[in-house]
């Protein structure tokens, strides 16, 4: 691929600088010695932003092994000996003095691999070493997730894989974003949302492969050949790399030439815009983009889930809950798009990065217990073949072998499809012009984008412990007040509880969660005052609407683990409702 875009380049333009292309093509070169070693490639699920070319570590001029310096002289000399370096481009020429320059502290051969990683600008440094971090968890999942006795459906196992040509993707990217136009990949949009459309191609290959896998259409699947269809899609973005800056593709150009979005003016009319958007806003297309993988990702988790029913282990519910670190890992990064990448609020790329590596390693944990409980053994690390007649290999021989319990799709995949373009379509133009109604985005409230990173993820979670507490798992539950059952185990409140009282527990359970968003709102203008010193105006500021808000639902969220709290007061309430609110009349004719 590097040597077909090279060429493509040297046909492209005309003015010669054999000395400058020269260096790029050993850039290009150290760049793939890079990617052979474990350390470099900084492998991470939903969503990243930001990229850059030299870490600090660079530029304190940090040496790199001998074999990786030979390597890449060697690599150059190969390239060197297939491309026509005369007829190298103008664009190549500015990446080259980029390149020369910073090879002024610390010449490219000298740099350690690190320096080519992606999203290094990222909090000083801090989230590129989580990202580094994260590698070789996600390739430990790789490893046991490929067992053979799992019966990992073929297309979701590519899906996964295919993850790791997105964060190729990342390195060629942040190297134009930061060379050509001195930004960051966050602020570039059709870079931007060219990188994330292979994050999304990842996620719809997850969910295709799992889903296709339960309802038997692994056949049908096969006829549309994804493999290729997700090559060409990466091969459509490797392209536009290579070309986009010499065609004049600017750095804030919207991905897909803004498709769907509305015109300034057009924007300003609407009645509810109190802001202009800033330069960085991302476009229609990219959010699209980035909500269209959020989607995704939960229902490959839905699909995850499912599929332990499809191969009788229960094992694989755990993969779903070791992929929710990564959902957060994703809201984190649209959170820090939704304010506009502010770099008051680094903390969040910080966090992202941290979800990252948190989440590679829940998955790998997952994968290992599904491969354990499959058969997997320590033999299985021996590259080596094992011999026909042994034991452990015909027993997963044998788990590879057994069917799967197939099962009727709920919806056909046209309403799955439908559903999706719903939700990103109306999702997409909510957010890009509904904030534009908030002063919150532009004044980068840390505590209401924590409230909104922890939030979203919580409410995924607790829909899997009640899931899972419905379908006879543990679950979470918190002490209960409804006693013990004949067995001595305590069992808690539920909603039948209330409804044993009908009309009365009903209106009962009403009353009280009217009385939480009664004590909700002034404890959060409370709140409000004793941190910015002013009571909330509501009516007026859009900042102090959307501050309040957030402070509301973050206690919504808390009060979630209060449900056994709020059902024992709304069942303490019901004997008072019935017969002071709904037989009132009766009682007093009595």
């Amino acid at each position: 691929l590097i040597l077909r875009t090279l060429k493509r380049l040297s046909v492209l333009y005309t003015e010669k600088r054999e000395a400058m292309v020269q260096r790029c093509v050993f850039l290009v070169a150290t760049a793939a010695v890079a990617l052979t070693a474990p350390s470099t490639v900084n492998a991470f699920a939903p969503p990243a932003r930001h990229s850059s070319f030299v870490s600090s570590r660079a530029e304190q001029g940090t040496t790199s092994a001998p074999w990786a310096r030979n390597t890449a002289h060697q690599m150059m000399a190969d390239l060197s000996s297939v491309i026509d370096v005369s007829s190298v481009t103008e664009s190549i020429d500015a990446l080259a003095h980029t390149t020369a320059a910073a090879s002024a502290t610390a010449p490219l051969m000298d740099m350690e691999s690190s320096s080519f990683l992606s999203f290094a600008d990222q909090g000083q440094n801090l989230a590129g070493i989580f990202f580094q971090a994260s590698l070789l968890p996600y390739l430990t999942f790789l490893y046991f997730l490929g067992f053979k006795g799992n019966r990992t459906p073929a297309i979701g196992n590519f899906g996964f894989q295919f993850l790791l040509i997105f964060v190729l993707s990342t390195i060629p990217s942040g190297i134009i974003t930061k060379s050509v136009y001195g930004s960051s990949l966050a602020d570039c949009d059709w870079l931007h949302g060219g990188a994330e459309a292979l994050l999304t191609t990842t996620n719809i290959l997850i969910a295709l492969g799992f889903r296709s896998a339960m309802t038997g259409n692994n056949d049908e699947l096969e006829k549309f050949k994804p493999r290729l269809i997700a090559g060409g899609i990466a091969a459509l973005f490797f392209t536009a790399l290579a070309v986009g800056p010499g065609m004049g593709v600017d750095v804030h150009s919207p991905f897909l030439f803004g498709i769907g979005g509305l015109s300034e003016s057009t924007t300003l009319s609407l009645p509810w815009v109190m802001h202009s958007e800033p330069v960085n806003a991302l476009s229609v297309p990219t959010w699209a983009i980035h909500f269209s993988s959020v989607y995704e990702w939960l229902f490959a988790m839905a699909f995850v889930w499912q599929y332990a029913e499809t191969t009788g282990n229960p094992k694989w519910k755990g993969l779903t809950w070791g992929m929710i670190p990564l959902h957060a890992s994703g809201i984190a990064a649209c959170t820090y798009h939704f304010f506009y990448n502010s770099p008051t609020l680094q903390f969040l790329v910080e966090m992202q990065a941290g979800l990252t590596l948190l989440g590679n390693i829940t998955v790998a944990i997952a994968a290992y217990r599904i491969a354990k409980s499959n058969g997997w053994t320590l033999s299985d690390l021996n590259p080596f073949p094992k011999s026909g007649t042994d034991p452990t290999g015909l027993v997963v021989e044998g788990m590879a072998a057994q069917p799967l319990v197939l099962t009727e799709a709920k919806e056909s995949d046209l309403v799955l499809v439908g559903k999706l373009l719903a939700l990103t379509i109306v999702s997409s133009y909510a957010l890009k012009y509904g904030e534009l109604a908030l002063d919150l985005p532009f004044d980068a409230n840390g505590y209401a984008a924590f409230a909104i990173v922890a939030g979203i993820p919580a409410i995924t979670a607790a829909t899997y412990v009640n899931k899972s507490k419905q379908e006879g798992g543990e679950g979470f539950s918190l002490p209960g007040f409804g006693g013990s059952d004949e067995d001595g185990e305590n069992k808690g409140l539920s909603m039948a509880d209330v409804k044993k009282y009908g009309v009365a527990g009903t209106l009962a359970y009403i009353l009280t969660e009217l009385a939480f968003w009664a004590v909700a709102f002034p404890v959060a203008s409370t709140a409000l005052y004793q941190s910015t010193g002013h009571w909330p105006d509501v009516i007026n500021d859009g900042a102090d609407r959307a501050t309040v808000l957030g402070f509301i639902f973050a206690g919504a969220n808390i009060a979630r683990l209060l449900v056994p709290l709020r059902l024992g007061a709304a069942l303490a309430l019901a004997p008072w409702v019935d017969e002071n609110l709904l037989n009132r009349e009766e009682n007093a004719a009595d």
